[in-house]
């Protein structure tokens, strides 16, 4: 940054936020001419940041696929019985949102989970990938999500989770019930519960036991309400 030419870098950026703009010109081209004044890759996305926004990858959520290998388990029969009970308790179905934080762009657990989830009869959000925890809140609040359970597959659980129950808390979101799962350690189970976090879900969990395990938490909640 030292070394390049404030001139000619400002001029390749102009130039490419106007072909974004009008339509016209080769794009590419331009990027390239911004990367030879010496822009950084975030510069350059900078620049089309404006016109073309951020790209959300949202997952989505296939249903039927639990409903129907699970079909003769008595232990999904009681399931969806408990269900229905608190549905019944809560005057809806209970809205969980499946949420992936920070750079963890593996989704297949969160979609495994998410599909889960909607057969045994929860309302379920599948949140876009790369949220930052402030992101997560606010679609957590706005779509009055009851339970956020994050899928942590990248190791940023001890910055991210507590970062998250903080930001919900702030904005009036403290009874919204935060569990996690994926592959974390288990030395860190103590320090996410210090901070906040009512169930971690190691690797190899039970779907329909997870599912058990947060009806316990909503009802548990109510409880003490």
């Amino acid at each position: 940054k030292r070394q390049r030419d404030g001139k000619s870098l400002r001029g390749a950026l102009a130039a490419l936020a106007e072909i974004e703009k009008s339509g016209r010109g080769n794009l590419l081209e331009a990027a390239i001419e911004a990367a030879r004044a010496r822009a950084t890759v975030g510069e350059i996305s900078d620049a089309m940041r404006d016109t073309f926004g951020d790209h959300a990858a949202t997952p989505v959520v296939i249903k039927g696929v639990y409903g129907q290998a699970y079909e003769n388990e008595p232990e999904l029969a009681v399931l969806k019985t408990r269900m229905t009970e608190v549905t019944e308790a809560m005057g809806r179905r209970p809205k969980i949102m499946v949420a992936k934080l920070g750079q963890d762009g593996h989704d297949r657990g969160a979609k495994v989970i998410a599909s889960a989830f909607g057969d045994i009869g929860f309302d379920v959000l599948a949140g876009p990938l790369f949220q930052t925890p402030e992101e997560a809140a606010g679609v957590a609040l706005s779509e009055k999500v009851n339970v956020v359970g994050v899928s942590s597959l990248a190791a940023g659980h001890r910055t991210l989770l507590p970062q998250l129950i903080d930001r919900l808390r702030e904005q009036g979101g403290g009874d919204i019930i935060v569990v996690c799962g994926g592959v974390i350690p288990r030395q860190d189970y103590e320090f996410l519960h210090e901070h906040g976090v009512a169930a971690v879900f190691g690797p190899g969990t039970n779907v329909l036991e997870a599912a058990n395990s947060v009806l316990d938490l909503l009802q548990g909640r109510r409880r003490n309400q």
